[in-house]
């Protein structure tokens, strides 16, 4: 008990102290190895976990993802959510199979994600030789292959360093930290006795990013798809087309706590906003909400009702929370909204942004991210090991702590105390 005592100690006082930061470089030596996998590939040095929640991709898989998503008391709770649980998943899943089925049949995330990560990593060979080549694997939170599957293979593969990249720009309990939590019970359900890190018995070193919502490159990405889908309405109306900034709702109690979801939201979009010279009239609202619950407001289809209502007929679209697209764009935002609310309100034209997807100055700026992150030798940011202000969850404060001495982050804190006081 005074061991832990002492390690929380440190903890505190290393996360009001930003300045300290740990470095873990990668470097190069005279003399090289290449090994390659049982399928001939190169075996990859250096893995980039790319986390997301992921979506089922044909209709055999969508009842097993609501299942996972109603099960995750990270993002709804339920009484007696182990039953109550699946029981709403098992009766939502037929209305979820006919959403699915209007855009294709299931969800493109998991190719988009692929994609992304594939091309990231091929830049990130020529950015970052030392630490390459690098392989990127999806670990999705609710659907296949969830990230417990991404981490067996990328074990398997013998990777020397592993970088846990969060696919949600701006950091959210329910979202980042829900797969980070995930990580850290994977590990604590499968090897109890195991922390990866610099004391992990396989020598494998891990560092995180959680979350990136001012990058130039995203800012960038965001404006000149508005820019595009601003030059297809007319140029008497252009200047009066509405941008509405949708981002995913989250439960208010959640808000409560203090996370900091809203407020990393906010930042993208005035970024993006400067970025286009205030050009046009915007708000940020608040998609998909599940459940009676108070969630953030005000709501994406409510807004476009009131806005057609007062007279501005013409709106666009953006999801600014989503890298890429999958129900939550292709359906809620194109058809549900775009299409059915617009028709039903009589708006002139409600156009969407494109998702940043494979757009090349996306590409550039997942590379600039991590690369910039691996030659700088960050591990975590003080940011991400502190708990909520108002958080009572031991399992939260258990997986950050986790967090700290995996990837190292503890024990340069405490390497760093030990010698001031000396």
């Amino acid at each position: 008990d005074s061991l832990l005592q002492e390690t929380m100690n440190i903890l505190r006082r290393v996360l009001v102290s930003p300045s300290l930061t740990t470095s873990t470089r990668f470097t190069s030596t005279s003399t090289t190895t290449t090994t390659t996998t049982s399928d001939g590939q190169l075996k990859p040095k250096t893995a980039i976990l790319m986390l997301n929640m992921g979506g089922p991709r044909n209709s055999e898989e969508v009842e097993g993802f609501l299942t996972n998503l109603f099960a995750d008391r990270d993002i709804i709770r339920l009484p007696v959510q182990n039953k109550l649980g699946p029981w709403i998943a098992k009766r939502r899943t037929p209305s979820i199979i006919e959403k699915y089925n209007e855009i294709g049949g299931g969800s493109p995330i998991y190719d988009w994600t692929s994609k992304q990560g594939a091309m990231m990593c091929k830049r990130l060979d020529e950015l970052c030789p030392e630490s390459a080549p690098h392989k990127a694997y999806v670990g999705f939170r609710y659907a296949k292959p969830l990230a417990e599957e991404a981490l067996e293979q990328l074990e398997a593969d013998g990777v020397e360093h592993v970088v846990a990249f969060s696919q949600y720009p701006q950091y959210s309990c329910t979202t980042t930290g829900s797969s980070m939590n995930q990580i850290y019970r994977y590990y604590q359900q499968n090897y109890p006795l195991k922390t990866p890190g610099p004391r992990g018995p396989d020598g494998v070193s891990w560092s995180v990013i959680d979350r990136w919502p001012t990058h130039p490159l995203l800012i960038k990405t965001f404006a000149q798809n508005i820019m595009k889908e601003l030059e297809t309405f007319p140029e008497h109306v252009r200047s009066k087309v509405v941008l509405l900034f949708s981002a995913h709702s989250v439960p208010q109690y959640v808000m409560n706590r203090g996370d900091p979801y809203p407020a990393e939201v906010g930042a993208t979009v005035q970024l993006v906003m400067q970025e286009l010279g205030w050009c046009n009239p915007y708000r940020l609202v608040w998609q998909s909400k599940v459940g009676p619950l108070p969630w953030l407001e005000p709501g994406t289809e409510n807004t476009i009702k009131a806005l057609v209502k007062k007279g501005q007929k013409n709106l666009m679209l953006i999801p600014i929370a989503f890298v890429n697209d999958h129900i939550e764009t292709l359906h809620e935002l194109d058809i549900e909204y775009a299409q059915d609310i617009g028709k039903e309100v009589g708006a002139e034209r409600i156009g969407r942004c494109a998702a940043p997807n494979c757009d090349p100055t996306f590409i550039e700026c997942l590379a600039d991210i991590v690369s910039t992150h691996l030659k700088t030798g960050e591990t975590v940011k003080p940011q991400m090991l502190m708990t909520c202000p108002m958080c009572t969850e031991q399992t939260c404060k258990n997986a950050k702590m986790w967090w700290a001495k995996a990837t190292g982050y503890l024990e340069a804190q405490q390497k760093k105390a030990k010698a001031t006081s000396s």
